[in-house]
């Protein structure tokens, strides 16, 4: 799971139209619209994952996200291991900011949750996700949140429909290579 800000951006002028064999003709000058956060979530192996934009990035839209995922799209499944970076909003305690305390319970012990290590955005494959996402669908000035989430939603229904999985190439030899300094010195 990982989000990411988004900056709603508008025209300050129209765009001329495209001549035959032109492109269209932007301005360079934009009206900022306000911004937005894009959450993501992602089974890497399954060649799933789900799109959200939320108004904001808080505590509440982030266990708003993490109850989707066990009540809506797992429900069956005792534990969920949920990999993130280490966001101060990406905890159980935020759970309970959001839910009553039995309610927060149960959906804290169904998650086991590992953070990656600082500087190491590129081990989380929702961020892998978002970099897609980036280049194929948001190459575009987008005005309002109400225009985004459709967008969105649609590139997440294609990328599931064609199960687009991430081709994971990391190994364990190369984590004890580049991760080195997260292993403990053992000394004897």
């Amino acid at each position: 799971m990982d989000e990411k800000p988004y900056q709603l951006i508008g025209e300050a002028r129209e765009p001329l139209a495209a001549r035959p064999g032109d492109i269209k003709k932007i301005d360079a000058e934009y009206e900022r619209c306000g911004t937005c956060s894009i959450f993501v979530s992602t089974e890497a192996l399954a060649g799933w994952r789900h799109i959200s934009v939320q108004e904001r990035r808080t505590r509440l839209d982030w266990a708003m996200e993490v109850r989707y995922i066990l009540i809506e799209v797992y429900p069956d499944k005792e534990k969920i291991i949920l990999v993130m970076d280490n966001l101060n909003t990406h905890t159980k305690a935020s759970l309970y900011q959001a839910f009553p305390a039995a309610g927060a319970a149960a959906l804290a012990n169904r998650l086991e949750i590992h953070y990656t290590p600082k500087h190491g955005s590129w081990l989380n494959i929702a961020e892998i996700e978002l970099n897609a996402m980036t280049r194929q669908c948001l190459d575009r000035r987008i005005e309002d949140i109400d225009i985004l989430r459709p967008e969105l939603a649609i590139w997440e229904s294609e990328r599931n429909e064609n199960c687009k999985s991430v081709d994971w190439q990391f190994t364990a030899e190369d984590a004890r290579i580049k991760l080195k300094s997260l292993y403990p010195k053992i000394i004897f």
